[in-house]
């Protein structure tokens, strides 16, 4: 008799721990959302792949009405890929991939985030399912437009003249400046300043101990 009730002890606890493991375990789904916002400027100009990343929770994730990132919760990330907008054709690129939170009390949770999309952001937008930030400005296709137009110069040359000698002065001074401004110009550079609101997109499901989430209203 007495072994059959600790038997039922044994299992009443191993079910009663089982219970407490799951009412402490909260995942937080892939395709959950972030609103952030960045800590520092990003500029393709000057950034360079691998460089750190930080960022700032804005809105609360709720799940199962409880939040489970709160406003304020650290982000940090690293740039992945970079790339300045070309002298004659191509434009900026940025790629960040966000790999941690990091709780007020200090708790930290890795997980795998991408740049869902960048609404604070002017001149520039994501482009993929990795969030590349591209710039939207056309300045690469001016730039290779002066340097296809500068060709055409020896034609209206020759159209002027009637001789080959106008050709000759027509695509010599169309070339020459076709060259400078592709020498001296870039495309424009992508730059998110400090504050730029973006959204990252958790890309897994992500496992957090609930028991060290903070409560409501701390």
């Amino acid at each position: 008799m007495r072994w059959i009730l600790a038997v039922l002890a044994t299992s009443a606890l191993s079910l009663g721990q089982a219970a407490d493991t799951n009412k402490s375990s909260t995942v937080i789904p892939a395709g959950t959302k972030v609103a952030l916002a960045l800590k520092q400027a990003i500029s393709t100009k000057t950034a360079k792949e691998g460089d750190a990343v930080y960022a700032q929770s804005t809105f609360p994730v709720v799940i199962d009405d409880r939040i489970v990132i709160p406003a304020g919760t650290y982000v940090q990330g690293k740039i992945s890929h970079i790339q300045r907008g070309g002298h004659i054709k191509g434009r900026a690129e940025l790629l960040i991939h966000f790999t941690s939170l990091i709780y007020p009390s200090g708790y930290t949770v890795m997980l795998p985030g991408a740049l869902e999309n960048v609404p604070g952001a002017e001149h520039a937008t994501t482009k993929g399912s990795e969030g590349k930030v591209q710039e939207d400005s056309d300045s690469g296709k001016k730039l290779e437009t002066v340097a296809k137009t500068a060709g055409t110069g020896a034609a209206i040359g020759g159209l002027g003249t009637g001789s080959w000698k106008g050709a000759g002065i027509g695509g010599g001074i169309g070339a020459g400046v076709g060259a400078a401004i592709g020498m001296l110009s870039r495309g424009a550079d992508v730059r998110l300043e400090p504050g730029t609101s973006v959204e990252m997109v958790i890309q897994r499901d992500v496992p957090v101990d609930a028991a060290r989430l903070p409560r409501s209203g701390q």
